[in-house]
């Protein structure tokens, strides 16, 4: 099976569907190798030999209508395999968090997040081509994607956060933290009315601190408005939003070096954050809280005539899609005041935006 990827930018009528049909993915193994480059890009949290960053070179690239699929657009038949994982319970989750909060208290990390990964039946007779169609009816605000290659596996994911945007010098990141489920008559505005606490607050700030350092190594001409409160599914977050120029489109390899992982992802100080993560949570994140996207090319079109805008994102919302079950993945971050069970149920309320599309409740999920 050719690897590909199908995606669709928030409030987009279509996705856009590209086919590398000969030979496999290029395997990278740092941002740095994406200098240069152009193709989709399907990066991990930890990059490895075994879990590279894979470009998928655009061989083949077509529109497909949302709402009616063209019978004439060919629908990948995916072979799945089973892949086991450690089980992720309360239980598993309470040892984490005991640990990662302790280091909190030590003073370790200003900040740390905490991820899990839960299994779910996957429906009968539903194809992952489905699931990504139920994603884009059911969340039009997000970025959606469902990439398969042989190396990294099946992924569908359903996320708010850019990391990188822009295109011909003039470019856009966010700071994306905090975390509020909405409820009740909260769920027909877009999160106005929501009180954020002070660990929400705190969070997002590392975030957007952070994300300000990083430009500065690259840039002088940026601009930083916000935070404010932006829905994503049935849940707010706060949202700092970054433009910038660069003196030239080469180093976005680099960028991306600096900026992978954000701290809303991993946590501060970031090397420390992220080697401790690597070595003690309890599920390896694979293609979790990596990134992916179209990077798109510095001259005016590339070969294939795909567009030369980048759209990347950080993959949040994501399940690995398997033979016969779902792994899907949320997480959290904490800081020294975090509470466990207000840490869980965040988890929680994030593994729902999967879980909506697997049991296709849009009455429910929908985003109007």
């Amino acid at each position: 099976m050719p690897a590909f990827a199908v995606y669709r930018l928030p409030h987009e009528h279509f996705a856009t569907m590209i086919q590398q049909t000969q030979g496999e993915p290029a395997a990278l193994l740092s941002c740095a190798e994406l200098n240069g480059k152009y193709g989709y890009v399907m990066a991990p949290f930890e990059i490895t030999a075994r879990h590279p960053i894979l470009l998928l070179r655009p061989d083949k690239v077509m529109r497909i209508p949302l709402g009616k699929v063209d019978e004439h657009v060919p629908m990948p038949c995916i072979p799945l395999s089973s892949v086991h994982f450690p089980p992720s319970t309360s239980d598993t989750y309470a040892i984490d968090f005991a640990n990662f909060h302790a280091q909190l208290e030590l003073g370790t990390f200003r900040k740390i997040v905490l991820s899990r990964c839960v299994e779910e039946a996957l429906p009968d007779q539903i194809s992952p081509m489905e699931l990504f169609f139920r994603a884009c009816d059911l969340y039009p605000r997000m970025f959606v994607s469902l990439v398969y290659t042989e190396k990294g596996g099946c992924w569908l994911t359903a996320t708010p956060e850019i990391l990188l945007e822009g295109k011909a010098g003039n470019w856009r990141t966010i700071a994306l933290a905090g975390t509020v489920r909405m409820e009740g008559e909260q769920l027909s505005g877009e999160g106005e009315t929501v009180n954020w606490s002070t660990k929400n607050i705190q969070e997002q700030r590392f975030v957007a601190t952070y994300v300000a350092e990083c430009l500065e190594q690259f840039t002088s001409d940026f601009s930083e408005e916000g935070p404010a409160s932006v829905r994503a599914a049935n849940l707010v977050h706060l949202r700092s939003d970054f433009t910038f120029t660069l003196p030239s489109d080469d180093r976005l390899g680099d960028l991306l070096q600096t900026l992978h992982p954000t701290p809303a992802v991993c946590g501060l100080p970031k090397q420390k954050a992220f080697h401790f993560i690597t070595h003690n949570e309890h599920t390896p994140r694979l293609y979790y809280s990596g990134f992916q996207g179209w990077l798109g090319k510095a001259e005016d079109r590339c070969a294939s005539g795909h567009e030369t805008e980048t759209h990347l994102y950080v993959s949040l919302r994501c399940m690995l899609i398997e033979e016969r079950c779902c792994h899907l993945y949320a997480g959290g971050g904490l800081l020294k005041d975090s509470i466990e069970e207000q840490e869980w149920q965040e988890t929680e309320a994030k593994l729902e935006t999967m879980r909506g599309m697997l049991s296709n409740r849009q009455s429910v999920n929908r985003q109007f």
